[in-house]
């Protein structure tokens, strides 16, 4: 419905929370009877300019928003689009419309939070105010304490802690009836955001196989728990099995909320008891995101400084052919060359073979990290700071709770172990689809005869490995060693 009075607007400024259930800010607005305003702003100049959405996100939000848009008008309103710095964005808003307030999530990342802080000042000494709800998280980091009221560098007992606190409250349900603001309001139009890309193309092979959007989130979530739960625990590892939630991306784009997931597993428990085990797999794996946040909260420069301040000593390499080819999935190991080239043409990788990647580029190249994650902030869909820079560091052995940096990932062993019947190397690799299973990890220990048969030439058809992983494991050790040295004592 739309407003018949002259109360003054508020804006409701979605953010990365594209959802209307369980949108505090919504909720909030909605209840104040004044007409509601919904905005988006593409801010690519403010404080975010350095965390700018990478290609395939910019894909994800483009449909995103477009489903947002429809919920909006399903109830009667619309989503209005703006685009440069947030402070400017919703400053000119509030000029044109007479807005009093400016409801928004609270963002749990550091540039966020310096944008809110920015936005309130500006709009406290016009008059007006940003309303900030606390959401994007199951717990606000400083309610995770240890004994001595310090946060966590570990995670297991943060884990256990955040275990034992009360339960997240209950979703808010999406308003009924809320009422709209009736002005004619500029908005861009979605394609003006230009975030599909255009020439070339590089996102069709996302195109039917996500779908964007609240409901997006919900089917997954449905299909998640129909036909993936009860087989989690056993085989979240292996990546051709299709036993993850696939829920990364509709989480880091707030389609749902981690509340509303949380509730729903335990629902789902108190029908399906039998689950029990593969659920607490899950939530675990929940407990991560937060973790990754709760770190990120307390060393905002996460995503480019090493958590352990020793790593800044260590002796990186910069090799460009090196780096392009494990970009492409031109390493000559099947399992690394796989991972990579399911992420270039879907935008997302299994979390075991991301795992696998990571080490193969900080251990067997020594590429400094931050590479590898610039690399996956471009080109994941569910590219997300605090995770992808807390994973990042905890494979590199420089983060919280990091595995020790001389625990290599033999890649070789890595395929043999987690894809056993080579389904995700024959379906990423193709050039190796005529390999006897024996050799799809290890191609060039085939002998010329099999390899002929095969219709693979090494070199030509598929790359020899860059690197050779004993002498790249003694390698990275010395490296690690060399490291040692020169820290200050």
């Amino acid at each position: 419905m739309t407003s018949t009075g002259n109360s003054e607007p508020v804006i409701v400024w979605f953010r990365s929370d594209l959802r209307l259930s369980d949108h505090r800010p919504f909720v909030a607005a909605a209840a104040s009877g004044r007409p509601l305003i919904a905005c988006y702003v593409l801010d690519e100049q403010g404080p975010t300019t350095q965390w700018a959405l990478g290609g395939a996100s910019r894909w994800w939000l483009h449909h995103s928003l477009a489903a947002l848009a429809a919920s909006l008008e399903a109830l009667g309103g619309r989503l209005v689009l703006r685009r440069g710095p947030a402070l400017h964005a919703l400053s000119a808003l509030i000029t044109e419309t007479d807005a009093c307030a400016v409801h928004c999530g609270a963002s749990a990342e550091p540039h966020g939070m310096q944008t809110e802080k920015q936005i309130s000042v500006e709009l406290a000494s016009r008059g007006g105010g940003l309303i900030s709800h606390r959401g994007a998280l199951l717990f606000q980091p400083e309610a995770i304490r240890n004994r001595k009221g310090d946060p966590f560098q570990v995670f297991t007992p943060y884990w256990k802690t955040l275990l034992r606190a009360p339960d997240p409250g209950l979703p808010l349900a999406c308003p009924r009836s809320p009422v709209f603001y009736p002005g004619n309001v500029r908005s861009e139009a979605l394609e003006a955001l230009q975030l599909i890309p255009r020439a070339p193309d590089w996102s069709k092979g996302f195109k039917g196989l996500w779908m964007p959007g609240e409901q997006g989130a919900r089917a997954c979530v449905e299909e998640f728990l129909a036909n993936r739960l009860s087989r989690y625990r056993n085989a979240r590892d292996l990546p051709h099995a299709e036993a993850t939630s696939g829920l990364s991306a509709h989480l880091r784009f707030g389609e749902i909320s981690p509340r509303e997931v949380w509730h729903i597993l335990h629902n789902h428990l108190l029908q399906n008891p039998s689950t029990s085990s593969d659920a607490e797999a899950f939530l675990r794996q929940l407990g991560w995101r937060e973790f990754s946040y709760y770190l990120l909260h307390y060393q905002p420069e996460l995503p480019v400084t090493p958590f352990r301040a020793s790593f800044a000593a260590f002796p990186w390499r910069r090799d460009p052919a090196a780096l392009e080819s494990w970009q492409n999935g031109q390493t000559g190991y099947p399992i690394v060359d796989a991972g990579m080239r399911q992420l270039w043409q879907t935008g997302w990788m299994h979390n075991r073979v991301r795992m696998v990647v990571a080490s193969f580029l900080v251990k067997h190249l020594l590429i400094p990290w931050q590479d590898g994650a610039r690399w996956f902030w471009d080109t994941l869909v569910d590219a997300d700071l605090a995770n992808n820079s807390a994973g990042w560091q905890w494979v590199a052995g420089c983060g919280a709770d990091a595995a020790p940096y001389f625990r290599i990932f033999n890649p070789i062993l890595q395929g043999k172990k987690f894809d056993k019947t080579g389904a995700y190397v024959y379906r990423w690799v193709p050039e190796l689809s005529g390999l006897p299973l024996k050799y799809v990890h290890e191609p060039w220990h085939a002998s010329s005869e099999i390899l002929d048969a095969a219709g693979v030439c090494l070199g030509r058809d598929y790359p020899l490995p860059i690197v050779d992983h004993a002498d790249a494991r003694a390698r990275a050790l010395t490296a690690y060693r060399e490291m040692g040295k020169k820290i200050p004592s």
